[in-house]
């Protein structure tokens, strides 16, 4: 069992260090280059993706009797610290995004320069006190 283990560790290593890799050299070839709106929707995607499937697979590491038995404190306070700070990134991305979105679609709404195939009614007219995204407990 030992074994598999080790080389199941080894692999997902090595995935994300090509994953990685694979970002880093897409990053150098589209520096200077205008991408155009799908082009930054469809990164924007992979990468949520990506960090998704990363984020749930380290939550099942942390839940994993074999895992958490071994691992010293230092390593546990290195993934409390960096998590937190993803965590703050991210609300932080997301507080920003959210607020300059409902700025946007309050002001195209009022101009009625929203798509009417989309927005059957105008936006100010919803509920404010609906929340943006569902929300989620964590137990």
């Amino acid at each position: 069992m030992e074994g598999s283990f080790i080389s199941n560790l080894d692999e997902w290593i090595k995935m994300q260090k090509n994953l990685l890799a694979t970002i880093k050299d897409m990053e150098k070839k589209e520096e200077g280059a205008e991408e155009d709106r799908l082009d930054l929707i469809l990164a924007s995607r992979v990468a949520f993706q990506h960090m998704m499937r990363t984020l749930k697979a380290f939550d099942q590491w942390l839940q994993d009797p074999m895992i958490i038995k071994h691992m010293p404190r230092e390593m546990l306070e290195d993934v409390k610290r960096t998590s937190w700070a993803i965590l703050e990134q991210l609300l932080e991305l997301d507080v920003r995004h959210t607020s300059q979105a409902k700025e946007l679609i309050t002001k195209l709404g009022k101009e009625g320069k929203l798509d009417p195939l989309i927005w059957s009614r105008p936006p100010v007219e919803e509920q404010t006190n609906q929340p943006r995204r569902g929300t989620f407990t964590t137990m």
